[in-house]
């Protein structure tokens, strides 16, 4: 279990690396016309719904990129917010401007994505570690011992 563990924290590492780099090539896209690699933007959104899009991808592989440098106690939850951020975003992209056939499975793959990824941040032994939220939880009891 521990190298499931382990794998699925650099699962988590690639996918907001891979959503950092996404976001900045869209962003960057969408203000300057610039995409090295290829277009990103989806004509079927309107620019406001498109240039939240980015912005909400970028912010969200930051946040669990710098949380996982500095070991940040709040990533686990910072993250659930920007979970349900992308949930609601892909809501309103998937339901009222997407025409692919498939939208409502990726929908549904997406969703699913982030429900397992919180739920492991949340309660892997793994993630409480890293994020030393294990050392809290000992500490906030000391003190509750302290107190009584």
């Amino acid at each position: 279990m521990k190298h499931v563990s382990m794998l699925v924290s650099y699962l988590i590492l690639l996918a907001s690396g891979v959503m950092f780099g996404w976001g900045l090539l869209g962003l960057l896209e969408y203000l300057f016309g610039f995409a090295p690699l290829m277009p990103l933007q989806n004509p079927n959104f309107p620019p406001g719904t498109q240039l939240i899009h980015w912005i909400v991808i970028l912010a969200s592989g930051s946040v669990y990129l710098i949380g996982y440098i500095t070991r940040w106690k709040h990533t686990p939850f910072a993250m659930v917010v920007m979970f349900a951020m992308l949930t609601t975003l892909c809501a309103v992209e998937t339901f009222d401007f997407m025409t692919r056939p498939d939208r409502y499975g990726a929908y549904a793959r997406e969703v699913t994505y982030y429900v397992l990824m919180s739920v492991f941040l949340l309660r892997s032994k793994r993630m409480h570690a890293h994020f030393r939220r294990d050392d809290e939880d000992a500490t906030e009891g000391n003190e509750s011992k302290a107190l009584a």
